[in-house]
């Protein structure tokens, strides 16, 4: 079925053109999706549904460094693909994914998270296994500059060509994103159709499938894997620093009772109420004063 639409799309020459008579641009997009070492199941689940979600992407081993990541270039010149989908763990619970074009840039560097996979909540929909999706960008994107280079790169990495290997000439599918809150929120549906009346017409509607999952953006760097930095996040705050202020705030609590335990036990020992610690001034109304 691929290759009778592929000859019906293209002219007699055998070369597809536009409506203009002019040679049309093909779309080379291949994508590299692999992974650092320290993944967790979930991290390893949801690579395997964008996996199977686009089909023009080549998974390979997981890179053994998390700081020479340089070497992604090479792989990507390897397998002949000029997209790079890199998630890096860290401390087993944090995913950084990077986005970069090889060999010249741009990358951006996003935290995930908030994921949720295909079999993680059941999804009820479906898709055919090789199909295009329909990438859908929400109108925000165009505001600023450092976004819409984000919205290209998301393009190239998740937009499907029609002339892949493995696609098939179907589009049942539709991946959205929309920016809200300073991030990135990635939904995946279905495209289904129902007969609504007895006249033959169709009720389009959207089922989603998974997989959830929420991108902030933290730096955009010129080149891929290195070079000067063209966007930075000013308002992210790292993983590590918000355990680091809940374990600070959990000490503080503790510290504070401590010190009022310190400072009762004094006050008592003052007083003279503690039992063989200080001495305990006599009044007039003490009692081994009135009854002597």
């Amino acid at each position: 079925m691929a290759a009778v639409y592929k000859s019906v799309s293209k002219q007699p020459n055998g070369k597809a053109k536009t409506d203009d008579n002019e040679p049309k641009p093909k779309n080379r997009q291949r994508v590299l999706i692999l992974t650092s070492r320290g993944v967790t199941y979930r991290h390893r689940h949801l690579l395997n549904d964008l996996h199977s979600l686009l089909p023009h992407s080549r998974k390979d081993a997981k890179l053994d460094t998390k700081t020479q990541l340089h070497q992604l270039n090479e792989l990507a010149d390897l397998y002949n693909c000029n997209n790079v989908l890199f998630f890096e763990a860290r401390k087993g619970k944090d995913l950084y994914i990077w986005l970069s074009k090889p060999p010249n840039g741009p990358t951006v560097k996003l935290h995930c998270q908030n994921i949720h996979t295909m079999e993680e909540l059941n999804f009820p929909g479906n898709c055919l296994k090789g199909s295009r999706p329909v990438l859908s960008f929400d109108a925000s994107f165009e505001k600023q500059a450092h976004t819409r280079v984000i919205k290209e790169l998301l393009t190239h990495t998740f937009g499907v060509p029609p002339t892949s290997r493995k696609t098939k000439p179907f589009v049942d599918h539709v991946m959205g994103f929309t920016l809200a809150d300073g991030k990135v929120w990635i939904r995946c549906y279905q495209i289904q159709e129902t007969e609504a009346t007895s006249k033959g017409e169709t009720q389009v509607s959207l089922q989603e499938i998974g997989p959830r999952l929420v991108l902030t953006p933290i730096v955009m760097l010129e080149g891929s894997f290195g070079g000067p930095v063209i966007y930075e996040n000013k308002e992210f705050v790292s993983p590590n620093q918000i355990r680091s202020d809940l374990r600070k705030a959990k000490a503080g609590r503790y510290n504070r009772r401590t010190e009022a335990t310190v400072e009762r036990k004094a006050k008592k020992r003052d007083m003279g109420l503690r039992t063989g610690e200080g001495t305990r001034e006599v009044d007039e109304l003490d009692e081994r004063v009135l009854f002597a």
